[in-house]
C-alpha cells in the first residue's frame, strides 16, 4: 500500500528553523515528482515547493523563496523541507505529495483541469508563534 507519512512539525518561534520529513513506503521516489504543500485555516491549499527526481527541475513559491529548501534522500525514500526564517504567516498544516506522471509545473502550478498528485501524506502542523 503506497503511503507517505510526514513528521517534524511543531511549535517554533518567529525566526526559527524546522525540518519536515516525509517517508515514502510501498513505492520508490525514483522517477516521481515530489512536493510540499500547506494549508492555513480558512485558506486554500498552497504549493510550497516541488522537485522532479526525473530531471531535477524545481519550483519554490515566492513566499518561501530563500527560506525553504526541498530535498530528497532516495536511499531513505524520504523527502525533506528545511525551513528557516519562519514567520507567523508560515503557520499551517504541511502536506507532502508524490506522483509518477506530473511534472514540477503540473504539480505546483497546475493548469485548470490537471489532476492533483496521487499520493498524499496526512499532514504535519507547523505553528510559528512567540
Amino acid at each position: 500500500q503506497p503511503q507517505l507519512v510526514e513528521s517534524g512539525g511543531g511549535l517554533v518561534q518567529p525566526g526559527g528553523t524546522l525540518r519536515l520529513s516525509c517517508a515514502a513506503s510501498g513505492f520508490t521516489l525514483e522517477n516521481t515528482a515530489v512536493g510540499w504543500f500547506r494549508q492555513a485555516p480558512g485558506k486554500a491549499r498552497e504549493a510550497v515547493s516541488c522537485l522532479s527526481l526525473r530531471d531535477g527541475s524545481l519550483y519554490t513559491g515566492d513566499s518561501v523563496k530563500g527560506r525553504f529548501t526541498i530535498s530528497t534522500d532516495n536511499a531513505k525514500s524520504s523527502v525533506y523541507l528545511e525551513m528557516s526564517g519562519l514567520k507567523a504567516e508560515d503557520t499551517g498544516k504541511y502536506f507532502c505529495a508524490a506522483d509518477f506522471a506530473l511534472t514540477v509545473q503540473g504539480m505546483c502550478t497546475p493548469l485548470r483541469g490537471t489532476p492533483p498528485p496521487v499520493y498524499w501524506g496526512q499532514g504535519a502542523q507547523v505553528t510559528v508563534s512567540s
